[in-house]
């Protein structure tokens, strides 16, 4: 293993399976020799979402980094934005809403595992 520093700008952003206007970057993982930790970079554009779905054994630790959007958590639907944390237990169903006038972004952090299962629980 050897350290790696990248800028995120260098890093691909590839539509959300699913998602309208919401884009992600695998800022470092399995391929920069990551052994543990997948940090990832989302944004949703205004008028983006991600639908319900949620990974039956995979926790997700965010912090949104600028924006605000609606973020479901089971049954519960919150308002985040910048400067705020948020963990999903494992088998959570969550769905993220920009309907903002301004792009959000956010920091996902899961662990790396063998298999990386999402059942979507709508369309």
């Amino acid at each position: 293993m050897k350290p790696v520093v990248k800028h995120g700008a260098s890093v691909e952003a590839r539509p959300v399976e699913r998602g309208e206007k919401a884009f992600i970057q695998v800022l470092i993982g399995p391929e920069d020799g990551a052994p543990h930790f997948i940090t990832r970079k989302f944004t949703i554009l205004p008028g983006g979402r991600i639908p319900k779905h949620k990974h039956p054994s995979i926790e997700h630790e965010q912090y949104v980094l600028s924006g605000r959007m609606k973020i479901q958590l089971g049954d519960e639907v919150r308002e985040v934005v910048a400067g705020q944390a948020v963990y999903i237990p494992p088998d959570t169903p969550h769905a993220y809403v920009n309907e903002g006038d301004e792009p959000v972004e956010f920091l996902c952090v899961i662990p790396k595992t063998n298999a990386y299962a999402t059942e979507w629980l709508e369309e």
